[in-house]
């Protein structure tokens, strides 16, 4: 089956974050949008017919998950990611963000040190802030652009933590982390009685030659002491429809959760939200494998390009997600001069590398997951400036 991922679709005038709020985050409209985490491609077929069947209904009251919508994910994560889960252990939540905060409120109180591990996914920080929580940062080493755990500094900070906020695979480094690193995290949280809340909403995004590995499929311990967030909004495109996933299988932390759940009266989802998943887990499979073949044609793309004509720049080795890494630091711009540059004159929207924490400056977050057409585009137009 063959899908047309170069097809451009206008997305302007359709209330996009990502192209109809340019003036507010960039201060320009006229530049190339490439930041904010979701695809400019069209959803596959099999979602987008259910959710026109059933818009045709003229009602839209309030609605249930279904069996079909727990099997789908049950079905989903077993044969995707050989994670064998039961549909009861799975809770709702509008978004990831949404459940990392209503995680860190459950499973921990004021003044408990939660580490995440920077440059990371910025809006972690303000769950941990916000919840009035105190953040240990386990910085990620840079090893020529190779991101890397630092497991002595971890080992230290364990010892004065509650909760440990996994990225992975990692936002924004596109590091799938390997069983050997994830099994050695995991070991240090249980030795050290460290609650482990991994958000895996990029699991499905995994390119060629690499394989995610849910941390709470690794042992029965690491299950129990494992709070996992899972969402179909990035891998097939669907983030309007704020409809994720929560997975508990500790009988005692479920229940706590729930309480949290109760208390915020999280009892309905999004009606399309619901169905569109469904289908999604339950079809849409083939069009998520070519869609990672041509998002690694658009890595592979970009690396070329500047390796030949930007040599000041460096990508971090992709290895999951359709978000790149690139480090702007030979150019010689300060951060802010930088980004000046790049919304003025080259005329492209990149995410500030300095919002994702320790470790950040004179980095961009670039998304790839756009037609080839735009990553030519956003080439050429660095190689004019730099």
């Amino acid at each position: 089956m063959r899908f047309d991922f170069d097809k451009l679709i206008n997305r302007e005038n359709t209330d996009s974050v990502k192209y109809d709020m340019r003036k507010e985050y960039f201060g320009e409209t006229d530049l190339l949008p490439m930041w904010v985490a979701d695809m400019d491609f069209p959803v596959s077929e099999e979602i987008s017919k259910v959710i026109i069947q059933r818009a045709m209904h003229p009602v839209y009251g309030y609605s249930f998950r279904n069996e079909a919508y727990y099997n789908a994910i049950v079905n989903w994560l077993n044969k995707r990611h050989q994670w064998k889960i039961k549909a009861d252990w799975i809770r709702f939540s509008p978004g990831i963000v949404t459940a990392v905060n209503m995680a860190i409120q459950t499973f921990s109180k004021p003044g408990d040190g939660v580490i995440v591990q920077p440059p990371v996914y910025f809006p972690f920080f303000n769950a941990i802030k916000n919840n009035g929580r105190r953040m240990i940062e386990n910085e990620l080493i840079n090893n020529n652009g190779h991101y890397e755990i630092d497991f002595n500094l971890l080992e230290k900070q364990a010892k004065e933590a509650k909760i440990l906020l996994l990225s992975s695979p990692h936002n924004p480094v596109s590091r799938c982390w390997t069983k050997e690193e994830l099994t050695a995290m995991g070991e240090i949280c249980l030795k050290n009685q460290v609650l482990i809340v991994s958000d895996e909403i990029h699991n499905d995004l995994i390119l060629p030659g690499f394989h995610h590995t849910p941390i709470a499929a690794l042992s029965s311990d690491l299950l129990a002491n494992t709070v996992t967030f899972i969402a179909p909004s990035k891998t097939f495109n669907l983030a309007g429809f704020f409809t994720s996933s929560v997975i508990i299988s500790n009988d005692r932390l479920r229940s706590a959760f729930d309480k949290t759940l109760k208390a915020l009266h999280l009892i309905h989802g999004n009606l399309f939200g619901t169905i569109a998943s469904t289908a999604g887990y339950q079809h849409a499979a083939p069009w998520l494998d070519a869609l990672m073949v041509y998002i690694k044609g658009n890595f592979d793309y970009f690396m070329q390009f500047i390796d030949e004509k930007l040599p000041m720049l460096k990508m971090s080795p992709p290895e999951a997600t359709y978000l790149a890494w690139v480090d702007f630091r030979e150019t010689g711009y300060t951060d802010d001069a930088l980004n000046e540059l790049l919304i003025k004159k080259a005329k492209v929207g990149f995410s500030r590398g300095s919002t994702f924490g320790t470790g950040g400056e004179g980095f961009m977050r670039i998304n790839m997951g756009t037609q080839r057409a735009r990553v030519v585009e956003m080439s050429e137009r660095l190689l004019k400036v730099f």
